[in-house]
C-alpha cells in the first residue's frame, strides 16, 4: 500500500495534469482519484483492515475532499428532512463556521444544548462542531427562540451550512 506522502504526491500530480480520473490498483488496494472544475476526490479501497491514516497537513492543491472507503458496508447517514416551503425571511440562520461533525450536546449522555422552543441569547452555546479533534462551541449570535434544528446529531456539516433557524426577539 502507498504511504500517505506518496498519495499526497499523486494528488498533486493528478491535480496539475489534464487528467480527470486516475485509478491505481496493487495487491488488493485501489486508489481512485477524480477531479472536475470544482471538486476533486480520492477514494482508497482495501481488502484488509488498514492502520488509521491521519492527514493533518494543509496543501495548496485545490483537491476539495479526500475520502477513505473500506469494503465493509457502511450504513448511509440519514439526510435531514426537507423543510416545507415556509416563509423564513424573518428568521435568523445560525450557520456552521467550518466543516466538521455537528453535536447537539456536550457529551453523548448529556442533554442537548437547545431544543425547538428554547430561548437563546447572543452568547448562548447552541451546539458543538468538531473539526480535526477540536470541539468548537457555536453561539447563537442573536437573542430569540429556536424555531427549527436543521441537522441531526453526529451529522457532517459544511462551511456555511444552516444549523438552526431562530426567531429573533
Amino acid at each position: 500500500m502507498l504511504k500517505v506522502q506518496e498519495i499526497r504526491e499523486l494528488i498533486k500530480l493528478v491535480d496539475h495534469s489534464s487528467l480527470d480520473e486516475f485509478v491505481y490498483e496493487y495487491e488488493g488496494a485501489k486508489i481512485k482519484m477524480k477531479k472536475n472544475a470544482a471538486v476533486g476526490t480520492v477514494t482508497v479501497k482495501e481488502q484488509v483492515t488498514p492502520a488509521p491514516v491521519v492527514v493533518a497537513e494543509k496543501t495548496s492543491a485545490p483537491v476539495a475532499a479526500v475520502e477513505v472507503k473500506h469494503e465493509e458496508p457502511i450504513a448511509p447517514q440519514a439526510q435531514p428532512a426537507q423543510t416545507p416551503a415556509a416563509d423564513t425571511s424573518n428568521l435568523h440562520k445560525i450557520n456552521s463556521p467550518m466543516v466538521g461533525t455537528f453535536y447537539a450536546s456536550p457529551s453523548p449522555d448529556a442533554d442537548a444544548y437547545v431544543k425547538v422552543g428554547s430561548k437563546v441569547s447572543s452568547d448562548s452555546v447552541v451546539c458543538i462542531v468538531e473539526a480535526m479533534k477540536l470541539f468548537n462551541e457555536i453561539e447563537a449570535e442573536v437573542n430569540g427562540e429556536i424555531v427549527e434544528i436543521l441537522v441531526k446529531d453526529g451529522q457532517l456539516v459544511e462551511y456555511g451550512q444552516p444549523l438552526f433557524l431562530v426567531k429573533p426577539e
